[in-house]
């Protein structure tokens, strides 16, 4: 399950475009708190500790606790706007959740048991479609990604999410259809397959 994180933050009292760059100056990126029926929350936090975080590579789906005034805030982070150059982040946004409020998030997909699909074995090419699936699932139960069992599965085979053993008590956010999660390609249907993975994907 995602580690809970913890990030220290200040009230931010003035708005405004001069503001934010003041603040980015000092190395603080300005920030907003918002949702669960409450007033937004302008805050700043600093940009090494922001980064930090960002690196866990889970930060999306962690629930962060924002300290600020002494008060800790559970969170979802929602959005961080980065610098088209420098990639420094520019802005973050994080979601008031309570404890055991239903949320939606994007969870990682890491594979298992490659040694044991046939296909695979005889030199197919596992082409995934999606490196990550939104799910819907208890704050306080957030996982840390979606395991997907590669056993039996043959060249020319798709893994649709019914085929994946969700987490506990959670489901996936597209419930109308059963999508593709990977397939299994021949070496030479890759290219075929890529562009079939990317109409599939722009179709949604």
């Amino acid at each position: 399950m995602s580690e809970q994180l913890t990030l220290s933050a200040e009230a931010r009292n003035r708005a405004g475009k001069g503001a934010s760059r003041a603040l980015r100056r000092e190395g603080r990126v300005p920030a907003v708190i918002y949702g669960n029926n409450e007033e937004p929350l302008s805050i700043h936090v600093e940009e090494k500790l922001l980064n930090k975080l960002l690196g866990t590579g889970h930060f999306f789906n962690s629930v962060v606790m924002v300290e600020v005034g002494g008060k800790a805030v559970r969170t979802l982070p929602k959005d961080v706007a980065f610098h088209p150059v420098t990639d420094r982040p520019l802005h973050a946004d994080f979601l008031r959740v309570s404890e055991h409020a239903t949320v939606h998030v994007n969870v990682p997909v890491r594979f298992e048991n490659e040694d044991a699909s046939p296909g695979l074995k005889r030199g197919g090419v596992l082409n995934i479609v999606r490196h990550d699936v939104e799910l819907i699932v208890d704050a306080a139960e957030i996982p840390d990604d979606v395991l997907v069992d590669l056993t039996g599965f043959d060249v020319g085979e798709s893994i649709h999410i019914s085929a994946v053993k969700l987490p506990k008590g959670a489901k996936p956010a597209i419930e109308d259809r059963d999508f593709t999660i990977a397939t299994i390609a021949a070496p030479s249907a890759l290219k075929s397959q890529e562009s079939e993975a990317a109409a599939e994907a722009e179709g949604e």
